[in-house]
């Protein structure tokens, strides 16, 4: 269904942007890779070709709209009409909300929420037009449930959220036929951990059970396929949306007790450390964080979840048939 569709992903260079653009790849999509940092993008841009994929590169912040703007030009200019959109972007800043500064609440929302509504409206305006076409928004677990030492991050995925809900009400109000998505994503071993800025001596995690970015690729790439409104990926996601519902103020006096230990390793940080708060880190860091030897590259949920048709099709014809057995048994 990919097959030389347009697609555009933000935060392409690095995480799950760039798991997303090979997964893409695969399909024979022709990709559009947008994030901050040139050696990040190149190297991007050579995996999809090995992967039998066509990519371009555009240098763009996303707290920038009108650079997306200009992204999103490229892409029809030189590509084609944009078929699907992915609005991956996001830094933060690992750091208890006492010690952190306007400035750098007002960049993490500018990046990770803000983000996401400008490449949201830069897609829109192009496809409302045409009347088809995708827009994925990335989310996570913390778009419902805050942790500590992250709540700018936390806040702005709670944000992305609200924003979701209230534009997929008005395109289904106004008939605009332009699908909307978000696919929630648990803790993946990504790039982030390494450069992000961070007020601690030791090195920054993921909390709780850790997946390789290859698992939230594909269900991007099924969701674009698929147009489904919500995804949660990984069982653990899932746990987390529902066990806030119902049991809110334990984990906050559970997160107080793990929340930070749980996202420090013992190992000692490089004070000197660059961070790409403000700007790209130097150098192409690829796909995966320092924690492949904890993550897991598949998720039972999720194989599942993609198949839940097939396996409620079975589970309804043996229901079926044992009920048909005993009522003939019965009738025997």
């Amino acid at each position: 269904m990919m097959k030389s569709k347009t697609v555009v992903i933000t935060g392409a260079s690095a995480g799950v942007g760039r798991a997303t653009a090979r997964e893409f790849a695969k399909e024979g999509a022709k990709i559009l890779l947008v994030a901050r940092g040139r050696d990040g993008l190149e190297g991007a841009k050579r995996e999809v070709e090995e992967e039998g994929g066509q990519a371009w590169t555009y240098i763009a912040d996303v707290a920038n709209a009108e650079q997306l703007e200009q992204a999103a030009d490229y892409a029809e200019e030189n590509i084609g009409p944009i078929d699907v959109w992915i609005n991956n972007a996001m830094v933060s800043v690992f750091s208890k909300v006492i010690d952190m500064t306007p400035e750098e609440y007002k960049r993490v929302t500018e990046v990770t929420y803000l983000g996401q509504v400008y490449g949201t409206l830069a897609a829109l305006k192009r496809m409302k037009d045409r009347n088809c076409g995708r827009i994925i928004m990335v989310g996570s677990a913390l778009s419902y449930r805050g942790i500590p030492l992250q709540s700018a991050y936390c806040g702005s995925k709670h944000a992305i959220q609200g924003f979701f809900e209230s534009l997929r009400s008005e395109l289904l109000h106004d008939g605009i036929n332009v699908s909307l998505s978000i696919v929630h994503l648990p803790a993946m071993n990504t790039t982030q951990f390494g450069w992000v800025k961070t007020r601690f001596n030791k090195k920054p995690k993921p909390m709780g059970k850790i997946f390789q970015p290859e698992v939230a690729a594909r269900a991007i790439v099924e969701v674009a396929e698929s147009g489904e409104r919500l995804r949660m990926v990984g069982y653990s996601t899932l746990k987390t949306v529902l066990g806030n519902k119902v049991l809110p103020a334990y984990l906050d006096h559970y997160m107080a007790e793990n929340g930070i230990s749980g996202q420090l390793t013992p190992h000692d940080e490089d004070p000197d450390r660059q961070d790409n708060l403000w700007e790209p880190v130097p150098g192409d860091q690829g796909t995966y964080g320092g924690f492949s030897d904890q993550a897991q590259d598949y998720s039972i949920y999720d194989k599942l979840y993609e198949h839940r048709k097939t396996l409620g099709l079975i589970a309804g014809t043996f229901i079926g048939a044992t009920l048909f057995s005993s009522i003939m048994g019965k009738n025997d």
